[in-house]
């Protein structure tokens, strides 16, 4: 593990493996420690897991704009430069699936390939967007107000989750303990600043990326399975990859599926072994 500060803030990296890069993006209230069980499968690349803002080991600014998700993109490139990585792969599950959404658009030569699990392109209704905002803000709001383990227990018991319900007791514990390690002002902020309802919807941008991209959703979680649906219509190079018997983490909940289809949808777009690129997109 380790840090870097990029615009003024401390940003937690973990690196491991040698070849192509592949950057590593968890969702909301998770921290780079969600890839672990799963760095195995991603032999032959070089691995990028990072602790967003907010999140994990990494710095919780006071600011709720330091936070945006311009802010972070500009964040994401400046750690790449840092560490000397031209060209990488993006991995982002929820929230992570629109900082790279939004990373592809904004740097699209930087991306060879892109894999977004259980992502959106944002809230196409106005009303319903400025909904999101204010529904968010109170949740922030209540953060601060009642602890990090009072949110935690609200969290984990959203409909969006039900099915880890299924999970053994051991790994409900370990997911449960990797939230509360986050910081209470690091997540009202990024809710604040980064929230589903702040950035503009994207789906009508989408055919701007082109380059290779695998949209994964959970078989129980038809919510975002429409959402993938909709996203691989609009993007000019994309496959949807739907995992059975799985919700909205389907990397918690079919680990071996999970790391299967990405790593087949990797290594069929590059040569780890040799770092040689296939063709782009067309």
């Amino acid at each position: 593990m380790t840090s870097l500060r990029v615009d003024g803030a401390r940003l937690s990296v973990h690196l491991q493996g040698e070849g192509p890069a592949l950057l590593l993006l968890h969702g909301f209230t998770g921290s780079n420690a969600m890839w672990t069980p799963h760095l195995a499968a991603f032999e032959g690349f070089t691995t990028v897991s990072v602790d967003l803002l907010g999140h994990g080991e990494s710095d919780a600014p006071p600011t709720p704009n330091r936070y945006r998700m311009e802010r972070c993109v500009d964040d994401l490139t400046s750690l790449l430069n840092h560490l000397e990585i031209e060209r990488v792969a993006v991995l982002g599950y929820s929230m992570g699936g629109r900082v790279a959404l939004q990373l592809a658009l904004r740097a699209p030569g930087r991306l060879w390939a892109l894999v977004l699990e259980s992502a959106s392109p944002g809230i196409d209704d106005d009303a319903e967007r400025e909904d999101r905002v204010r529904s968010d803000a109170a949740l922030a709001d209540e953060i601060e107000r009642n602890g990090i383990d009072a949110f935690v227990d609200r969290w984990q018991a959203l409909p969006l989750f039900a099915s880890q319900s299924r999970l053994s007791a051991a790994a409900r514990e370990e997911l449960r303990r990797q939230r509360l390690r986050n910081s209470p002002v690091g997540l009202a902020n990024s809710l604040r600043g980064a929230g589903a309802g702040q950035e503009a919807p994207v789906l009508n941008r989408l055919g701007e990326i082109r380059i290779p991209t695998l949209l994964i959703a959970g078989a129980l979680d038809q919510k975002y399975v429409a959402l993938a649906r909709k996203m691989s219509d609009a993007l000019p190079c994309a496959r949807t990859q739907i995992v059975s018997d799985a919700g909205h983490a389907t990397h918690l909940e079919q680990p071996e599926a999970f790391d299967r289809v990405v790593r087949e949808f990797l290594r069929e777009h590059i040569d780890a072994r040799e770092g040689k690129e296939a063709p782009p997109c067309q």
